[in-house]
């Protein structure tokens, strides 16, 4: 790895927020490229961040740390990635089914997913069917995610499929979910693409769909 592009690997897999932002900034002024700070630097430190999840060395919070600092990273290349018109790995939209208010697990997800190389719509919580076919349609993701908290808030997962099927949608996008009492089994009972039991493993999945 470049020497620039080390201390900001760095500095996101211990999730040191203030670090990354000067590290991404420093490399930035001497010269590195947008592309290769993203994907050379964030997006490896977020997979090792996984890893280490998935590893149990890593626990939650410190997953959050890490995407959190990420994210701190990416708001800086933001802009210069849309001026060099560097392309993401896909485009997800993301959110909490209808009836369901929880969001820690979801935006989690969404971190990870970002931190593998996705561009992100974060449709937030209670989200109607129409909501996720309003997205498909106007910010052309290609793959949408649905996250569910409760056993009672989860027919709305199929219910949400069901409605991007009836509107002609179900082949222009992949369908991940995940929640608690999601199981991989009900993934496949209601058409789901995939199911993932975690935010970690939800970024390997995306990426498998992506391929």
């Amino acid at each position: 790895m470049e020497e620039t592009l080390q201390p900001i690997y760095d500095a996101v897999v211990v999730g040191n927020m203030p670090d990354t932002t000067a590290r991404v900034q420093a490399a930035l002024d001497n010269g590195v490229g947008t592309a290769a700070v993203l994907h050379e630097a964030l997006i490896p430190a977020m997979s090792e961040v996984g890893r280490l999840f998935e590893q149990g060395e890593y626990f939650v919070p410190e997953m959050l740390i890490a995407a959190r600092a990420m994210q701190a990273g990416l708001k800086i290349l933001k802009p210069l990635l849309v001026e060099e018109n560097i392309q993401f790995v896909g485009k997800i939209a993301i959110g909490t089914v209808k009836g369901d208010l929880h969001d820690i697990g979801k935006n989690l997800v969404a971190m990870m997913l970002e931190g593998a190389g996705f561009e992100i719509i974060d449709l937030g919580t209670n989200v109607a069917p129409e909501t996720f076919i309003d997205s498909i349609k106007n910010d052309k993701v290609d793959m949408v995610a649905m996250s569910a908290l409760l056993t009672t808030t989860m027919p709305n997962m199929a219910a949400s499929i069901a409605a991007i099927k009836e509107a002609g949608l179900r082949d222009k996008v992949k369908i991940i979910i995940g929640g608690a009492p999601v199981t991989k089994e009900y993934a496949a009972n209601i058409g789901a693409d995939g199911y993932a039991p975690d935010a970690s493993q939800a970024a390997t999945l995306a990426k498998h769909l992506a391929l």
